[in-house]
């Protein structure tokens, strides 16, 4: 098992499997693998895997160095290799729940939907508790980030990535990266400009390595420019920097004087890269930052990956990386040169393209729409996506990028019409190509961005929606307090926004959760105001559905003739809706209440009634778990011979699969999710 790999860090050592330099630094964090550690030296068993911390600055190569040491040790970890960022772009630390839930996710492990920093990082460890696995920790900002992550085991061995030393994590001794040797700067310079440009005047190369001061990513850009001139003279590149001055890094040195070679329009898309969410461009996003063709800014984006500027990232769809030691600079640049105005326009343009983007993406999944097939065909052709598959490929691959798209919307505070538009086509697509389940945990993070916008801009509708959608998810997850508040709160909202709708879901989702906590006074009791707002509004079938659901409650309270007038009651409202499916559920229903309450001959009659509207139904799972009840009740009654009838219709209705299917009588609970589901039973049992 190992995890996708995205190198922001800058620089790219290796190439067709050779690494140059760091020969010495790689013999030393080779050697600290085996060392032993303080609590070894001292008698005891080391508690928590080895950490070993590459410390240098962005461009020293600290990342490539990091992987080459994890690709000459991977094969000791039987359980593969774990990759994550511990910080955005521009230095933020990404929040620890959110790493722990990707990490789990890399290990095929559920993490469910809100749960707490806490939470997932108990789960992390208890999986890999028992593992041999590798963790590589990217760009770690503080020693808190990496020890809430550091498994419980020696077996596991950790590489972190840091500017410094990660004080507070003990026996950690950091291999501090400086510059490269003279011969493996030389290297690295040759591989863009060729071996015969460096050893026609090897001074003047080893004089430009002396300015770059042997820094890896400044060699790469300096490289870059050389490939981009080959007449020019590596001599004539090395004077140029030494009249730069020394003001800033040497890295910085480079990047002004490659940057200002750069034709005025590539210049400004590579400052406007700087706007990328999560560093990760596509020719799409691009396109929209900078006002211009989708294959003018991919051949743009190739000659940035050429001149060092840019990484291509390994994937099936076009997509680059900013550098993470170029970042700051682009964005300093952008602060410079381009007006707030400007930016925020091409911040809008980039987010209104991704929401198209999504729109296409949702659309080409509804071939049964009219609708959805004429918006689809209006759009661009760059818009759209040659089948289905090929949509999800696209969701699936930009998801890290889109999710950071809506957390920058979000937090940008200016752009919250786009980035509502955009959350709302996430969600939609989302749904579409990988199901609420897959992908609830995704969204319950993009339901607290709506929220936070909704709460911002005081709009009390869209809060209620929020609210209520989270409160789904917490419930799904276990979390039914925490779901109870929030559909009171939801209440509180849809009552602000006087809005029929969220109030009338809130109260019945509050008597959901009453229900799910076994109290089910209360939980008949907010039904019954549910039904009572479903009445004055003449809303006939929400209505019927909401007579079963105070049933469903009456039923575990054991108050069985209030279930049964109930059950009633939906059975006439199904009846007058023309519902034919949800009358023949809920006349399987009141057979069930009928029998519980000591009454079989009337249950006979009526799983009778219900058997006939499930066949006009066509719903052929109801029909046999009805043939199954009237078996039951024929027992019951001393009918053995008409029940085995009754059987073996069942068994021809739905094969030898019925008995895998069907759950158990005191374990069916038609009020979670369906308040009419039907329950199988295939034996005679006692209530």
């Amino acid at each position: 098992m190992t995890d996708q790999a995205v190198d922001t860090g800058g620089v790219q050592l290796s190439v067709e499997g050779h690494f140059l330099g760091r020969t010495r630094e790689l013999k030393e964090l080779l050697a600290d693998i085996e060392r032993a550690g303080l609590d070894t030296l001292s008698g005891k068993k080391a508690p928590r895997a080895r950490v070993l911390l590459i410390a240098g600055r962005p461009g020293s190569g600290r990342t490539a160095l990091a992987e080459e040491l994890v690709r000459q040790v991977a094969e000791r970890y039987d359980d593969g290799v774990l990759r994550a960022r511990l910080s955005e772009p521009d230095g933020t630390p990404v929040p620890v729940e959110r790493i722990a839930r990707e990490l789990l996710t890399a290990l095929d492990l559920p993490t469910p939907a809100g749960a707490c920093e806490d939470d997932l990082t108990a789960a992390l460890r208890d999986a890999l508790a028992d593992r041999r696995a590798l963790l590589l920790l990217d760009d770690a900002v503080s020693a808190e980030q990496v020890d809430a992550l550091l498994p419980e085991t020696p077996e596991c061995l950790v590489v972190a990535v840091s500017g410094g030393p990660l004080t507070g994590i003990s026996d950690v001794r950091p291999c501090t990266l400086g510059g490269l040797d003279t011969k493996s700067a030389l290297d690295l310079l040759s591989r863009s400009t060729g071996s015969v440009r460096i050893t026609v005047d090897p001074r003047a190369a080893e004089g430009l390595v002396e300015v770059c001061e042997a820094q890896p990513a400044a060699m790469m850009l300096a490289g870059g420019w050389l490939a981009a001139r080959p007449k020019a003279a590596v001599a004539d590149l090395a004077k140029q920097l030494r009249t730069e001055g020394d003001e800033g890094t040497p890295l910085s040195r480079v990047f002004r004087f490659a940057y200002s070679a750069l034709p005025i329009p590539a210049a400004r898309i590579l400052r406007l890269l700087s706007l990328a969410p999560a560093g990760l461009v596509d020719p799409h996003t691009a396109s929209a930052l900078a006002g211009c063709s989708v294959g003018g800014a991919r051949t743009t984006l190739d000659d940035f990956v050429a001149l060092g500027l840019l990484h291509a990232v390994e994937s099936p769809l076009p997509q680059y990386v900013v550098p993470g030691c170029l970042h700051p600079l682009l964005k300093a640049l952008t602060e410079t040169q381009d007006r707030p105005g400007e930016l925020q326009l091409a911040r809008a343009r980039m987010l209104e393209r991704t929401v198209r983007l999504l729109q296409s993406s949702r659309a080409i999944t509804e071939t049964d729409s009219p609708e959805a097939r004429e918006k689809l065909q209006g759009m661009p052709r760059s818009l759209r996506y040659p089948s289905p598959r090929a949509a999800e490929d696209w969701l699936r691959i930009r998801r890290s990028a889109l999710l950071a798209s809506a957390r920058l919307a979000v937090a940008d505070g200016e752009l919250d019409t786009l980035a509502r538009r955009l959350m709302s086509q996430l969600v939609r697509a989302m749904v579409a190509h990988f199901g609420t389940q897959a992908a609830a945990a995704d969204l319950y993070g993009l339901h607290r961005l709506v929220l936070d916008v909704a709460e911002r801009r005081e709009l009390p509708r869209e809060k209620a929606a929020a609210l209520l959608n989270l409160g789904d998810l917490d419930a799904q997850t276990g979390r039914t307090q925490e779901a109870l508040a929030r559909y009171r709160a939801a209440l509180d909202a849809g009552r602000e926004a006087n809005d029929p709708y969220a109030t009338g879901r809130a109260m019945e989702s509050v008597g959901g959760a009453h229900l799910e906590l076994g109290d089910y006074d209360r939980a008949a009791d907010w039904f019954g105001r549910a039904l009572a707002q479903r009445l004055a509004r003449d809303e006939r079938a929400d209505a019927a559905r909401l007579y079963g659901r105070i049933a469903a409650a009456h039923t575990y309270a054991g108050r069985y003739g209030e279930a049964m007038r109930g059950w009633r009651a939906a059975v006439a409202g199904h009846r007058r809706n023309g519902d034919v499916a949800a009358h023949a559920r809920a006349l399987s229903e009141l057979a069930r209440v009928q029998e519980y309450a000591g009454r079989p001959e009337e249950s006979l009659r009526t799983c009778q009634e219900a058997v006939e509207w499930a066949r006009r139904a066509e719903d052929v799972r109801l029909q046999a778990a009805l043939q199954l009840r009237l078996a039951d009740t024929l027992e019951h009654l001393g009918d053995p011979a008409a029940a085995g009838l009754h059987r073996g219709a069942a068994e021809r209705l739905l094969g030898e699969e019925l008995s895998e299917a069907e759950p158990e009588p005191e374990q069916a609970d038609p009020a979670k999710h369906d308040p009419d589901a039907c329950e199988i039973r295939s034996t005679s049992t006692e209530d």
